[in-house]
């Protein structure tokens, strides 16, 4: 049977929502779902204030091309509500286009990112989802790993008001504590024009196992860690359609209210991470002090 779940056929159009594959997603989600869960713990929230019919899930995006947090999402997704509650997800062209990733995340239904795709997506009454942050969050400094990072994009926002659809906030907190980015390499990828050749604004430097010290992000081993993962409420804007889009000044409100939203959230889920960790760290005292009264 692994021959079957890791077969990688031919090379999938990656504007077709006809890739999702419902028994390569079971196969995979049985291997992935025992290695997660018992490396990262996760705990999942808000199942409950996920609305029917199309919508735009919006997410930050962390630990770099091992995505824990996208990985955590769809697995629940898919556990509690079956294959059709899986989003669409909208990936950056160079990484759907590489052989092997372009044939696993176009059988989830992953396509590559814009508009005409998304469209298609939700004028079939699905959902979509997107990292607004990209590499710039995904790749962003340890220092800042409970911040939510989008940088000047907007895309988002008006692919939501031109769609009327809402925005789903999914909040992730743990995901990037796994490995340690020392520099984002901003300034390192202008040096070496790196968007021109690899399409990226980063080349970060990074602390993982079992590489050690790195320039660039290859996949790599996780430090376990605890990832908490919500879905907060819809948002609704009051206006839609292609004039509210093309309104800079309103396009920039709602990014600061869907941003503002999930930085709040985000902080609330670093917190409880961090309690969490004080009390391990008290029982595990407590009981050490125990035994060594005996």
């Amino acid at each position: 049977m692994i021959h079957f779940w890791l077969r990688l056929p031919g090379f999938h159009d990656v504007n077709s929502l006809e890739n999702r594959d419902p028994r390569v997603i079971q196969r995979w989600a049985e291997i992935a779902q025992p290695i997660l869960w018992r490396w990262f713990r996760p705990e999942v929230r808000g199942l409950e204030r996920i609305p029917e019919g199309s919508a735009l899930y919006v997410s930050n995006h962390s630990g770099g091309f091992m995505t824990p947090d996208t990985w955590i999402f769809t697995i629940t997704l898919l556990r509690e509500r079956g294959v059709e509650a899986i989003p669409y997800a909208l990936a950056h062209q160079a990484v759907i286009e590489a052989p092997g990733t372009n044939q696993i995340l176009t059988s989830w239904g992953t396509l590559a990112a814009s508009p005409e795709n998304a469209h298609r997506v939700f004028a079939a009454g699905f959902k979509v989802l997107v990292y607004p942050g990209g590499d710039l969050d995904a790749f962003r400094p340890s220092r800042d790993r409970n911040r939510v990072i989008f940088g000047p994009r907007r895309g988002y926002v008006r692919l939501a008001l031109r769609e009327a659809v809402p925005i789903i906030p999914v909040v992730s907190a743990g995901g990037h504590s796994g490995w340690w980015v020392l520099s984002d390499g901003r300034w390192l990828s202008r040096l070496l024009h790196t968007h021109r050749l690899l399409r990226t604004d980063v080349l970060p430097i990074t602390l993982s196992l079992p590489w050690g010290l790195t320039v660039g992000a290859p996949p790599y081993l996780p430090v376990p860690t605890r990832v908490l993962l919500e879905v907060l409420e819809p948002i609704y804007f009051e206006g839609s359609g292609p004039e509210a889009a093309d309104d800079e000044e309103y396009v920039e409100a709602c990014h600061d209210r869907v941003l503002a939203t999930m930085q709040s959230a985000l902080y609330r889920l670093a917190r409880e991470r961090r309690a969490r960790r004080r009390e391990r760290l008290r029982g595990w005292i407590a009981e050490t002090l125990y035994r060594g009264s005996e």
